[in-house]
């Protein structure tokens, strides 16, 4: 990636989530007295408002819950790459957490390379990580 795209902003609450993406793991901020995971982080859980918290690994599965395809007229930087898939997955293990991002066909593979016949919703994807730290879907059945 170039470093005219767009970059992850870390906040204080967030910065645990980028470390282990950095480190190829996706993890997920969770409550530490109720067990309820929380996406985005933040502080307090809102479930039952304790601010102790744990950051817990993930299978890294998922569906697609839902998809969007950008087309011009984007940032300059996106222009050329488009379109491409945006995708929100629904985690396995943790159904109402839900995180944004491209479907690929692996880790640095182009943000256009997967053919929009194969994006379906509810279709299983697994993450992967980019040099660059950042999580990405590829189809478990590409």
């Amino acid at each position: 990636m170039t470093d005219d795209l767009l970059s992850p902003v870390h906040d204080e609450d967030g910065a645990p989530f980028w470390e282990y993406a950095a480190h190829g793991e996706l993890r997920i901020q969770t409550c530490a007295d109720c067990s309820e995971p929380r996406f985005p982080p933040r502080p307090c859980c809102p479930h039952c408002r304790s601010f102790a918290s744990e950051w817990r690994p993930t299978s890294g599965k998922g569906r697609i819950w839902s998809y969007v395809v950008p087309h011009p007229p984007l940032l300059p930087a996106y222009a050329a790459r488009a379109p491409y898939h945006v995708v929100v997955v629904e985690l396995a293990e943790a159904p109402r957490i839900r995180l944004v991002g491209n479907l690929v066909t692996g880790p640095d593979a182009p943000l256009d390379s997967v053919p929009s016949d194969r994006v379906r919703i509810g279709a299983r994807v697994q993450v992967v990580f980019g040099r660059d730290g950042l999580p990405r879907w590829v189809l478990e059945r590409p």
